[in-house]
């Protein structure tokens, strides 16, 4: 059975959907792929959360990620929003979901552990799901 796909779609790709991927890169690399696109991108991922990653995971995510557009992504299984409160674009994929995150940028460190507390029980979730056969191929 191939890996499933997941992509981390966020409006700008640059703090909460970038944090997703190297978080499930880090942690899930064995059982899904990670990805992560925009509808518009930024010039850099958010230096807050490039910081606060690096702090607490030694992960240094503009040595690997990049803000990109959502048709930059491969073909996606499992699509994660990652709740901007906006209608993003339809994307062909076998299961999608909304995480409902606010936006930590400009909200100071502990927004950002907060969210990364929340992408990480999330992230948790979804490897359960996926062992169980969501958005596996055939």
């Amino acid at each position: 059975m191939t890996k499933p796909t997941v992509a981390f779609v966020c409006v700008h790709n640059s703090c909460r959907s970038q944090m997703a991927e190297a978080l499930a890169t880090l942690k899930y690399g064995h059982l899904f792929s990670s990805f992560s696109g925009g509808t518009e991108t930024k010039d850099r991922i958010n230096q807050d959360a490039v910081g606060m990653i690096k702090k607490l995971y030694e992960i240094d995510m503009e040595a690997t990620q990049y803000s990109k557009l959502i048709d930059h992504l491969p073909a996606i299984d499992i699509l994660i929003t990652m709740g901007c409160n906006v209608h993003c674009p339809y994307l062909p994929c076998k299961h999608r979901e909304d995480w409902g995150l606010d936006d930590p940028s400009g909200k100071g460190e502990q927004a950002f552990i907060q969210t990364i507390g929340l992408i990480e029980e999330k992230l948790a979730d979804l490897a359960v799901r996926i062992e169980a056969g969501l958005g596996t191929k055939e």
